[in-house]
Order: C-alpha cells, then sequence, then structure tokens
C-alpha cells in the first residue's frame, strides 16, 4: 500500500466518518471508531441502527452528518462498501479506507475510474499505531 497516501488519510487535521461504527465493543466498528475518537481524530459513526456510541451521537448515514468529511472509513460487508462508495462521490469525500474484509474489486475499480484514493487490506488502527500518530 501507497505509504504516502497512509500518511495524507492519518492527518489530524482530516475528519474521519466510520461507516459501521457499532455499539457492540466486540465488533471491529466500535474498535475501529473508539481508537480514532482516542487517538484525538474528530470522527462521526455513522450506522442507521444505533442512535449513540460511546456517547456520541450516531448518524444513519454520510448524508446526515452535520460536516462533510474528509475520509470515510468503512467497516461494513463488501456489498456496502459497493454503495457507499457511489454516496462518497455523490458527497465529494475522495478519501476512503476500505477495513480488511470490506473491500471488494468492484468498489476499488470504482474509486479508482472515479478519481477518489482508496487504502485497502491495511487496517487503520495498525497504521496509525505503527506512525505514531
Amino acid at each position: 500500500m501507497d505509504e504516502k497516501l497512509i500518511v495524507e488519510f492519518l492527518d489530524k487535521k482530516n475528519v474521519f466518518a466510520v461507516v459501521g461504527a457499532s455499539r457492540n465493543p466486540g465488533k471491529y466498528g466500535h474498535q475501529v471508531y473508539k481508537d480514532l475518537r482516542n487517538a484525538g481524530y474528530k470522527v462521526y459513526p455513522v450506522n442507521p441502527n444505533s442512535n449513540d456510541i460511546l456517547g456520541d451521537m450516531c448518524y444513519a448515514s454520510l448524508e446526515a452528518l452535520p460536516v462533510k468529511p474528509d475520509v470515510a472509513d468503512l467497516v461494513v460487508p463488501p456489498e456496502i462498501t459497493e454503495k457507499v462508495v457511489r454516496v462518497c462521490k455523490k458527497l465529494g469525500i475522495d478519501k476512503i479506507w476500505m477495513q480488511p474484509g470490506s473491500e471488494s474489486e468492484t468498489a476499488i475499480r470504482f474509486c479508482r475510474e472515479n478519481g477518489l484514493n482508496v487504502i485497502h487490506g491495511v487496517c487503520v488502527m495498525v497504521e496509525r499505531r505503527s506512525m505514531r500518530n
């Protein structure tokens, strides 16, 4: 994966949206959201099935967020990722991080064909910790 792109995504000025954030501490979506939040990022949880996560208001969709995030971090099944990347393009969100297990060749190809920067195959938590960001 492109190290320069990872550094660019992990810039502390970036606002993250964790699509697939979860209230369940055992779920990957919870761990990713909590990790970014605890690291000091401005991060919004997105999940149509939750009202709040860790006491923070949870949003039903990217369109419902009060601000446009810089990075959409996807922790959803591949078939949902394929829909979410289209929403990202429509909203002008050009940094997409597909957590391991959320990626699909169709979604990756869509991002590349539409000028969206995409990271896949690596975990945001692992990369953030390895950079000491």
